[in-house]
C-alpha cells in the first residue's frame, strides 16, 4: 500500500521533479506535488510525495526529516487526512462585513 508523505519546508524554487527525483533515492515514487498559490502559481513551501510502500515511506521519513535543501531544513512526515474546514458562506467568519445586514439594500433617505 502506498504511503503519502508531507514534505514542509521547501525552498519556493523547488520543481515536482526535483521533489521525485529526490524521494526516489529511498524508493519508488508515485507522485509528486507541491503546492501553489492559486492566484500567484508560486509555491507555498510544501508539498506531498506518494511513496509506492510504507516501507519506502518510512525511509524516506528517516532520510530526509531534517534533510538540507539549500539553505532550509526540510520537514518530512506522514500526511494527515484533510479535514473539513467548514463552510465559507458570507455569514460564516470574520472580514469585512462580519456582522452587517443586507448592506446591499440600505435605506436612501
Amino acid at each position: 500500500m502506498a504511503k503519502k508523505l508531507y514534505v514542509g519546508s521547501l525552498p519556493y524554487e523547488t520543481t515536482e521533479d526535483q521533489l521525485k527525483d529526490l524521494f526516489s533515492e529511498a524508493g519508488s515514487v508515485e507522485s509528486a506535488k507541491i503546492i501553489t498559490d492559486k492566484f500567484s502559481g508560486r509555491s507555498k513551501g510544501f508539498g506531498f510525495v506518494e511513496m509506492s510502500s510504507d516501507e519506502e515511506g518510512e525511509k524516506a521519513i528517516e532520510k530526509f526529516n531534517g534533510h538540507k535543501m539549500e539553505e532550509r531544513t526540510i520537514i518530512v512526515n506522514e500526511a494527515r487526512p484533510m479535514t473539513d474546514r467548514g463552510s465559507r458562506d458570507s455569514r460564516g467568519g470574520g472580514g469585512f462585513n462580519k456582522g452587517r445586514r443586507d448592506f446591499g439594500q440600505m435605506n436612501r433617505y
